[in-house]
This record gives C-alpha cells, sequence and structure tokens, in this order.
C-alpha cells in the first residue's frame, strides 16, 4: 500500500469518472460489485441535504450525508457474519441539527484545540472564535461540520465514492483566506474505506481537518469500549494541562496509562491514578505516531465478543484517541439505545492540537496557492 501513489490516485480527476444520477435514485452497480445510490435525507435552515450510500460486494455499507459531510453508518460483518452499524449517529437530519458531539463529521479548518482562541501568521495575530472555554475547538461554533457541502459521485476501476466540496471564506471564523477543501469518501471489495482530503488557500492560512467517527465494534450502543483492545504505533503523547491544550512537551508512554504499542484493553488503565486521565476524564490525547515506512499501521481496534477487527492507516504525524468520557445517555441512537459513557472511540487521524502556537510541533500552515492532501484508510476484518 503506498499513500503517494494512492492520493495521486484519488486527488487526479483523469482516475475518476464522474456520473449524475437523479437525486431519488436506486442503485447503480458497477462492473466490480460495488453500487451507489442517493436519497433525501431532509431539511436544514439553509437547504436540503442528502444521504449517499457506499456498498460493496461483502454487503459492507457506507452512508454520508453532505451536511458536515458526516459518516451517518459503517455496517460491516462479525465473524459469524452478522452485519451490524460500528458507529454512532441518527438516522434523521434532525437530530444532527441539535447539540452533539460531532458523530462522523468532517472537522476543519483545524481539528482539535487552538490554545485562547489565538494564533499568529507572520506577524499578523488572528483571533478566532472561543467555543471551547476560552480555547477554539474543531473549527469554531460553524466549522466543517454545521455546513452544506456540494456532493457528487465519484467512481474508478476499482473504488465507488463520493466527493465532498465546500469553499470557507475568508475569516470565516476568524481565518484568513478562501479555502477550497475537497474530501473524498471511497470504497473498495476489500472493506477499506478511504478518506482523502485536499485544500488549497488563496492566503496564508492553517489547515488540519479530520473525520470525527465514534466506533464500537460490537455495534452502537451495545454498551461500552471498555474491553475493545486497541493498538497504537505510538511511543509518545503531547500531554495537556487542564484546559486540554498541549504543554508543547513529548511525553513517553513507556510505563504509563498511554502504552498500546500492544494490544490492552482500553477500560484496563483507564481508571488509574494518572494526572493526564484526570484531565481528559479519560483517554482524550493525541498520539504521535512512529512513522516508518509508508503502509505502516497507525492503529488497531479489536472487539473480542464481535470478532471485528479495524485498521486504521495515516498519513496523519498524530491520532486523537477520544473514548467518549461526556457521553451519558442523554443521546438516542440509530438503534433507540442510549449512548453511554465510553460507548465508543475517536481514532481521528491529525496534526496535534495548538500546532500553532507550537513551534516544536510539525506545522499546520498552508501557504497562498500550495496544496493540502491528507489521507486516511479505515479497513475492517474479522478475528477468531
Amino acid at each position: 500500500m503506498n499513500f503517494k501513489n494512492l492520493l495521486v490516485l484519488l486527488f487526479i480527476s483523469t482516475y475518476f469518472t464522474n456520473c449524475q444520477s437523479d437525486p431519488n435514485s436506486k442503485k447503480m452497480h458497477t462492473a466490480n460489485s460495488l453500487s451507489f445510490s442517493k436519497i433525501p435525507f431532509g431539511t436544514t435552515p439553509h437547504g436540503d441535504v442528502d444521504l449517499f450510500s457506499l456498498k460493496n460486494k461483502n454487503g459492507m455499507e457506507v452512508k454520508i450525508t453532505n451536511y458536515g459531510g458526516i459518516i451517518t453508518s459503517i455496517i460491516v460483518p462479525d465473524n459469524d457474519g452478522k452485519m451490524a452499524d460500528v458507529v454512532l449517529g441518527f438516522d434523521n437530519i434532525e437530530q444532527y441539527l441539535e447539540p452533539q458531539p460531532y458523530f462522523g463529521a468532517i472537522i476543519g479548518r483545524y481539528g482539535n484545540r487552538i490554545a485562547n482562541g489565538k494564533f499568529k501568521l507572520d506577524d499578523n495575530e488572528y483571533t478566532l472564535v472561543k467555543n471551547n472555554g476560552e480555547n477554539h475547538l474543531h473549527g469554531g461554533t460553524k466549522g466543517f461540520d454545521k455546513v452544506i457541502w456540494e456532493a457528487k459521485k465519484v467512481h474508478y476501476e476499482n473504488k465507488i465514492g463520493v466527493e465532498m466540496t465546500y469553499t470557507s471564506p475568508d475569516m470565516e471564523e476568524g481565518y484568513p483566506g478562501n479555502l477550497e477543501v475537497i474530501v473524498q469518501y471511497a470504497l473498495n471489495n476489500d472493506n477499506q474505506l478511504f478518506i482523502a482530503y485536499q485544500a488549497n488557500s488563496d492566503k496564508k492560512t492553517l489547515c488540519n481537518l479530520t473525520n470525527h467517527s465514534y466506533f464500537n465494534l460490537s455495534g452502537e450502543g451495545n454498551g461500552t469500549i471498555l474491553n475493545h483492545e486497541l493498538t497504537l504505533n505510538a511511543n509518545q503523547i503531547t500531554p495537556t494541562d487542564e484546559g486540554m491544550i498541549p504543554t508543547g512537551e513529548l511525553q513517553l508512554v513507556k510505563d504509563t496509562p498511554f502504552d498500546f504499542i500492544y494490544a490492552t484493553q482500553i477500560g484496563q488503565r483507564i481508571e488509574d491514578d494518572n494526572q493526564q486521565l484526570k484531565n481528559g476524564n479519560g483517554y482524550d490525547h493525541n498520539f504521535v505516531l512512529n512513522k516508518g515506512k509508508n503502509d505502516e499501521r497507525a492503529a488497531a481496534l479489536f472487539d473480542p465478543e464481535s470478532g471485528r477487527f479495524m485498521e486504521v492507516f495515516t498519513t496523519e504525524p498524530g491520532i486523537q484517541i477520544y473514548t467518549g468520557n461526556f457521553l451519558n445517555g442523554s443521546l438516542i441512537g440509530k438503534s433507540g439505545k442510549p449512548y453511554l459513557k465510553r460507548g465508543a472511540v475517536c481514532l481521528e487521524t491529525q496534526h496535534f492540537p495548538d500546532s500553532p502556537n507550537q513551534t516544536n510541533f510539525p506545522s499546520t500552515t498552508l501557504e497562498a496557492k500550495k496544496l493540502y492532501s491528507s489521507l486516511t484508510i479505515y479497513k475492517f476484518s474479522v478475528r477468531k
């Protein structure tokens, strides 16, 4: 798996054939048993939205709406072939319009926190919307999760997908530059979900995009993920203060509750007497990925009850692990079940939190007229 080549394939339009489809069209099958459908999903204050379905020959199905680019559903088999939806979310647009914790959404312009809602580019200081106490979180009060994206079907030889496009205007939520963003979701017959991001701006700006899906491999609403086994290719975290802003240090995970180099149950150490766990009310931390070969796995998640196994590959330098610490049962999901505390885990591939104010972190500055690109793959399989 060569990420550089995959990015070229995903972003060069000659590899895609754009297909027109009626908004109420039924499934249209391709020669390799991949299918696509599009149906109305409801109305928002800013217009109507649709729901897109990608399905492969194995029965894996991914549903995405162009409101916030939200992944509403990922249906995959267990080791007995039983299908279940493994991401938290809702089956109607009305619930997504209510306050909810970014279920399945595209996050931007900046995933994670920026301290005090301020940053500098050259000699200019910019002030962002503060929507997380004194800090800026996930793009502000109207981040990319709350806009309607233009969407169209895309496909080429062995993938079917949907392409989302949005132009964020200059100074939206405080960010400089008109930022043109393309996010492509694509599914293949190997049960791999590709999320490819591309952006460019007419002014120097920041860009750090991610997806905020909540995973429970037992099925959404089926208890907690405390028995899920997590593996992370990360020897360090970026520790935070009580406001969840990085201190600027890189802290080794060895001999701490943050060591997931080998598969470990999420719940095994989550209640340990550890200041970082107290700061996050559990795991809510950026792990610094060990970078080696292009195809090196970043993370893996295994549910011993269902046998479902998910691997994460990414071009990003970090991954935020969030264990649903603030879910409290008040939100009712697609299956009619309440979403409990620690009822899911997020694996958000990203650059580091507060990078604009941390000179030793990988830069999130996007120069004018330069291309931002990023790729993450979620691969699903089963293990006995």
